[in-house]
């Protein structure tokens, strides 16, 4: 099994499976595309998780996924990309994991990687990655499975941003 946190010359680089707007075409990509231009982060490809887990929507039309016992929800689509240290402390300050919005904890994700067959062929395999994602906060991410009637998605689409989401900007105070 591949790694969350892999060591590569000098810089330590952890795997960070998105699922919501920090996903292509979303909202919030535009940190991630700012990271990629910096060096601090690299697209690693599409997976989905190893284990199901609970994926809401919350207040503003933002997505999160749960942390909860028992194999409850789906499998959740997603990206995965190669972050540095320092591309992580922006995901984390854009994620608010130091006020209790989430928080980043291990998750195994299933990857498809080409095997040694030709072009056209249906050559794949599957590669089980350890990664990090950002997760509703303990605090309350069981309450808002229950409010969601303990139903949940298989992955944030662009049609459920453009109805829902909210941008920061435009979010009531508090």
């Amino acid at each position: 099994m591949a790694d969350a946190k892999n060591v590569s010359n000098e810089t330590k680089q952890t795997l960070v499976f998105v699922y919501g707007t920090l996903k292509k075409d979303f909202p919030n990509h535009y940190l991630v595309q700012q990271l990629i231009s910096q060096k601090e982060a690299t697209y690693a490809g599409t997976c989905i998780t190893h284990q199901p887990h609970p994926l809401v929507i919350g207040p503003c039309g933002i997505p999160y996924m749960l942390y909860l016992p028992g194999g409850v929800g789906h499998q959740i689509n997603g990206e995965l990309y190669s972050v540095t240290a320092q591309g992580l402390v922006s995901l984390d300050e854009l994620e608010g994991t130091s006020v209790g919005h989430y928080e980043r904890r291990p998750v195994e994700v299933t990857m498809r990687e080409k095997s040694g067959a030709e072009e056209g062929e249906k050559g794949r395999t599957v590669v089980l990655v350890d990664a990090e994602a950002y997760f509703a906060h303990r605090s309350f991410g069981e309450r808002m499975w229950v409010r969601c009637g303990r139903v949940g998605l298989d992955e944030y689409s662009l049609e459920r941003a453009a109805c829902d989401y909210v941008k920061k900007v435009n979010r009531p105070e508090g």
